[in-house]
C-alpha cells in the first residue's frame, strides 16, 4: 500500500540524515509559513527548471569537477524532491514511494543479478532490460514506440524511434542500405531546391537528417554526441580565429572569406590530432 505522504521525523531522533534533511526542508519550504515562490509552484511550472537543472548537471559531468557534479546532482535532486511532495500534497504518493518503486524496478529488469536468469555479456543484459520494459508498459495491441518520450531533443528522439522499430525487426539489413538512403534523400532535397518549395525542402532536410540518424545508429555512435562534439570543435576554431584577430586590432567583418579560410586553415593545422581516435563517445543504453 501506497504511503500517501511521507512524514517529517520529530523527537529525540539523531540528527537526520542528507535526504531526510532535504525532504523536511522542501516540506517547510511548501508549508503554510514557508516560502511563497515554492508554494506558487505546480508540476508544470516546475518542468522548465527540471530540464535546466538536467543540462547543468551534464554539463557538470564533462567539466570533471567532482565538487560542481555534487552541487548539479543535487539541484537535480531538488526538482525531484519538488515535485514528490506536491504529489504528496495531493494525496497520490510520497518521496519514499518513489524510491521503493525504483528500487523494485531494478530488482524486476536484472533477474541475471535478483533471479536465476544468466546472461553472456552485457549486450544480452541490455536486450533482457528493452524486453521486460517493453512488456511492463506496452499494453496488448499498443504501439512498439509508445514508450518513446515526445519531449526528448530531436535527434535522441528519431534515434529511439529508429531503435523501437528495430527491436520488433523493422529495420534495414546493412549499413550499405543506410547509406543509399542517404543518397537518395539528398536527391530529393537537391530537387526541392530546384524547385524553390520551401515546404518540401523543410520536409526534405527532416528526411535526410533521419537517414543520418539511422547511419549513426549503424555505426554505434549517438547523433547527439556525434554533433555536439562537431559544434564544440567550431567553435573552438572560431574562438581561435577571434582571438587570433583581435591581437591584431581586427574583427571577422573586416576579413574577407579568403582570409577568414586561411585562418580556420591555419588553426585546424595548430590542432592535435586525437591520439584516441575518440570522436563521440555513444550513450546508447537502458532507458528508464
Amino acid at each position: 500500500m501506497s504511503r500517501k505522504a511521507d512524514k517529517p521525523k520529530r523527537g529525540s531522533d539523531p540528527a537526520p540524515r542528507g535526504i531526510d534533511r532535504l525532504l523536511d526542508v522542501v516540506r517547510r519550504l511548501r508549508g503554510e509559513d514557508g516560502c511563497p515562490w515554492d508554494r506558487e509552484q505546480t508540476l508544470v511550472s516546475l518542468k522548465r527548471y527540471l530540464i535546466e537543472e538536467s543540462y547543468e548537471l551534464l554539463d557538470a559531468v564533462d567539466s570533471g569537477d567532482p565538487g560542481r557534479h555534487r552541487e548539479e546532482l543535487g539541484d537535480v535532486l531538488l526538482q525531484i524532491a519538488m515535485q514528490a511532495q506536491i504529489r504528496s500534497e495531493e494525496g497520490a504518493f510520497g518521496f519514499d514511494d518513489v524510491a521503493e518503486a525504483v528500487a523494485a524496478k531494478l530488482i524486476r529488469r536484472h533477474p541475471h543479478v535478483f533471479g536465476d536468469v544468466t546472461v553472456a555479456g552485457s549486450a544480452e543484459v541490455l536486450r533482457n532490460w528493452e524486453r521486460i520494459k517493453a512488456e511492463e508498459r506496452r499494453p496488448a495491441g499498443g504501439s512498439a514506440l509508445a514508450g518513446v518520450p515526445r519531449h526528448l531533443p530531436a535527434l535522441h528522439r528519431a534515434e529511439r524511434v529508429q531503435a523501437c522499430a528495430a527491436r520488433v525487426g523493422f529495420d534495414w539489413e546493412h549499413v550499405g542500405d543506410v547509406k543509399g538512403k542517404i543518397e537518395e534523400e539528398l536527391r530529393e532535397l537537391a530537387a526541392a531546391m530546384a524547385a524553390a518549395d520551401a515546404a518540401r525542402i523543410e520536409e526534405e532536410l527532416g528526411d535526410l537528417l533521419f537517414s543520418i540518424v539511422n547511419l549513426c545508429r549503424f555505426l554505434g555512435v549517438h547523433p547527439e554526441d556525434a554533433l555536439d562534439g562537431t559544434t564544440a570543435k567550431f567553435t573552438a576554431r572560431f574562438q581561435a580565429i577571434e582571438r587570433m584577430l583581435a591581437r591584431e586590432g581586427r574583427g571577422l567583418k573586416d576579413c574577407t572569406p579568403a582570409e577568414l579560410d586561411a585562418r580556420w586553415n591555419a588553426v585546424k593545422k595548430r590542432e592535435k590530432p586525437d591520439r584516441a581516435g575518440g570522436k563521440a563517445i555513444s550513450r546508447r543504453g537502458r532507458n528508464a
